[in-house]
């Protein structure tokens, strides 16, 4: 090897060398300035380690533990352990599995076993914390029929606004447990459990009531999407309600339900306030005879669209373009 190549061989070689032990000082510093993630405390009832004993159920208001930590309770989960909480008064950020949601009462909330959760109670915030051991939790309920596998599999937020009559049944009955929890006499344990299989029975049904409610109101705005799409397609030829209806697969009575839901108004309002509007845009726009823009929209008369667009508008289309064009109209 001549000395030029030689030389360039050497220089490649330590410039090399100095960038591999560049970046692996730049390694070993990255990881040294990293901090490790905190593992998340595991609990029996929060702030108190160790196990607990067979049959476990405990019940206390949110008041006795939160007010001691200022109304806030860090993350953390239990072992085999599902708790219930019921807010019958006040609003608390609650972090189920790491994702926050905003909750006011009354409401309900279910932790299964292992599930990470954090709360930040508003101060003076009412309610319960149910505590339940996991295998005395499928005692309670039961047979298969009755197992709240939508409690134990995932976290759930059961929003009781809607159903005050169930958020008072599960007050009433949490106000019972309560009671046992702390003076009961004979046989309190089988009272306990039988309190808290119908309190978490309730709950369940609530939990179902508002999916199904959910899912059906997810079904009704799809369908006000296709009855809208279909009146932009059909507008100037002015289908009948029960034309869309059958369009869409449902009845008349079914279709102005869903629009009065949506709109806040019949099926038939939904459409003449979508050809006002459009009469009213081609008014201002498009120049001609309005006579002419009558036939556009579908009119076979215009008499028929002078006397619906009065009738909707309080003006004469002559004069609401007049209007328009001075500035007045609104």
């Amino acid at each position: 090897m001549d000395d030029r190549r030689q030389f360039l061989y050497f220089s490649l070689k330590h410039d090399i060398e100095d960038v591999i032990v560049m970046c692996a000082a730049t390694i070993r510093i990255g990881q040294l300035g990293r901090k490790p993630q905190p593992a998340v405390p595991v609990f029996s009832l929060y702030g108190e380690a160790g196990a607990v004993a067979p049959e476990f159920i405990h019940v206390e208001d949110i008041r006795s533990r939160s007010e001691r930590y200022r109304w806030e309770i860090s993350e953390h989960r239990h072992h085999g352990l599902f708790q219930f909480l019921l807010l019958v008064q006040g609003a608390a950020d609650v972090a189920l599995e790491r994702r926050t949601r905003h909750v006011e009462a009354p409401c309900a909330i279910a932790v299964p076993s292992g599930a990470t959760h954090a709360f930040r109670f508003a101060e003076g915030t009412q309610g319960y914390v149910l505590t339940i051991e996991e295998a005395t939790l499928s005692r309670v309920q039961g047979g298969a029929a009755a197992h709240p596998a939508a409690l134990l599999d995932a976290p759930a937020l059961i929003d009781l606004s809607l159903s005050p009559d169930t958020a008072d049944r599960l007050a009433a009955l949490f106000a019972q447990i309560a009671l046992e929890f702390h003076g009961g006499g004979a046989a309190t344990g089988a009272v306990l459990q039988w309190l808290t299989s119908a309190a978490l029975t309730i709950a369940l049904r609530a939990n179902e009531d508002l999916t199904r409610q959910s899912a059906g109101a997810g079904r009704d705005v799809a369908a006000f999407h296709r009855f809208r799409a279909l009146v932009e397609i059909h507008l100037s030829e002015h289908w009948t309600t029960p034309r869309y209806a059958e369009a869409l697969g449902m009845s008349e009575s079914r279709l102005n339900r869903i629009a009065r839901a949506a709109a806040g108004k019949s099926a038939l309002e939904v459409v003449q306030d979508r050809l006002t509007l459009e009469a009213r845009r081609r008014l201002i726009h498009v120049a001609g005879p309005v006579s002419s823009l009558a036939y556009e929209l579908g009119f076979e008369d215009p008499a028929y669209f002078w006397r619906f667009f009065k009738r909707r508008t309080g003006m004469t289309p002559r004069e609401f373009r007049r209007r328009h064009e001075s500035g007045e109209a609104a």
